[in-house]
């Protein structure tokens, strides 16, 4: 019986040394991750031609991150994102350089963008009706 007494102590004392701090404030929900300061802003981008995204191969991809500050493989990060920026993170909204002079070729370039905008995810696809089109949508965003 003694051994059992023991037994029993030792059981409960061990009981409460792992439960214990599973009691009280410990049971609450764990905190939430710390926010960061700026919400992300990456983007990929790429290019590629004919008629749409899904027939498409890319021919070239660039990356793009704005926040906090501007980098990536896009020749013209920092203008790109400023542009962005402008436009509330909308890609119809870019404005087309109105003083472009295009031919009328048909020679159709896919851009597709993926990525996150200021936390919020991210998918668009565009085809423009030739190079000197896409390149006059908007300043820098498609330049690459």
């Amino acid at each position: 019986m003694r051994n059992t007494a023991r037994w029993a102590a030792t059981l409960g004392l061990t009981a409460t040394a792992v439960c214990g701090p599973l009691t009280g404030a410990a049971v609450a929900e764990p905190a939430a991750a710390p926010m960061g300061l700026y919400a992300p802003s990456a983007l990929v981008l790429t290019l590629g031609h004919g008629e749409s995204a899904a027939t498409v191969t890319p021919e070239r991809a660039v990356t793009l991150t704005c926040a906090p500050t501007s980098s990536g493989t896009h020749p013209a990060a920092s203008l790109a994102c400023a542009e962005l920026r402008a436009a509330g993170g909308d890609f119809d909204a870019l404005a087309d350089r109105s003083d472009a002079q295009c031919t009328k070729e048909y020679a159709p370039v896919v851009v597709t963008v993926d990525g996150v905008w200021r936390g919020k995810r991210l998918s668009y696809e565009r085809t423009f009706a030739n190079e000197c089109v896409k390149s006059s949508y908007g300043t820098s965003v498609f330049t690459f």
